[in-house]
């Protein structure tokens, strides 16, 4: 085991860091985050997944952080063993999503909508990828959206090129919220100002980690806050399959997930 001034706050993206693109959770990698925990280092999850599609991920981990981070930062569970899942909310961020959402359908009147609410329950007007939301969904008209609070929006553009996608993005001039556009034509919004690394700042003062002994991983436009925080004093360390827009927030790169990218990362702190 290290001592208490050894140890570090390490934060893992889950989607294309930890977990193949087919959902694949190598060997190599759980082994490499359980001997991180064994090591005496605190390791979490810090992804854009809803709650219940984080809680699977832990348990495949086999680790039980005091904190988690999920949708982006706008909710951050904590260790509670009387709760079902082990976890309970702790910290949860809303908004309300209707000038978004109208603003959006104005500028993409055929794309596919759904927002979550603070108990992971997704309403969605149209198809999405089998995956990418939650089990706890319902379909509803776009109108009834609008009723929903908020922690986070997704929109997906099916048939739009990822260069088109963000080009009508940029120019909505989105305003008092934050986003991100994923590698497709997805764009997940958050509430203003909340980003993983928000909620990796009240975690890491929570568990009174220096912020150079942070050290991050992730893979996507999502983990760029993510990264810009953590090399600010400690370790931001992008996949080597992220693009070149993400990795240059880093300060470190390590292979992609096909090489276990996450186990080598890790293996400079687990020994």
């Amino acid at each position: 085991m290290t001592t208490t001034s050894e140890r570090w706050l390490v934060a893992l993206d889950i989607d294309g860091t930890v977990l193949h693109e087919d959902g694949h959770l190598s060997s190599e990698v759980i082994d490499a985050v359980q001997k991180t925990r064994d090591a005496g280092h605190e390791v979490t999850l810090a992804t854009g997944r809803s709650v219940s599609m984080t809680i699977p991920i832990l348990e495949r981990l086999d680790i039980v952080p005091e904190y988690v981070v999920c949708s982006n930062g706008a909710i951050t569970l904590k260790r509670d063993t009387t709760a079902p899942s082990g976890y309970r909310r702790f910290h949860v961020e809303h908004f309300d999503p209707t000038p978004v959402l109208t603003r959006i359908k104005q500028a993409l009147p055929e794309a596919h909508y759904a927002v979550e609410d603070e108990t992971g329950l997704y309403r969605y007007t149209d198809w999405f990828p089998e995956g990418a939301l939650d089990a706890m969904s319902e379909q509803v008209s776009f109108e009834e959206l609008l009723t929903t609070v908020a922690t986070r929006v997704v929109v997906i553009a099916p048939g739009h090129e990822i260069d088109d996608f963000l080009k009508v993005v940029e120019g909505m001039g989105l305003h008092q919220v934050s986003y991100t556009v994923g590698w497709t034509a997805w764009l997940d919004i958050a509430p203003e100002g909340i980003n993983k690394s928000t909620a990796l700042e009240m975690v890491r003062e929570k568990l009174g980690f220096g912020l150079d002994r942070v050290m991050v991983i992730g893979d996507g436009r999502n983990d760029i806050e993510m990264l810009q925080w953590a090399s600010q004093q400690g370790r931001a360390v992008a996949m080597g399959q992220a693009p070149e827009e993400v990795r240059i927030h880093a300060n470190e790169t390590t292979g992609d997930f096909t090489q276990d990218g996450v186990a080598t990362a890790l293996a400079t702190l687990a020994h």
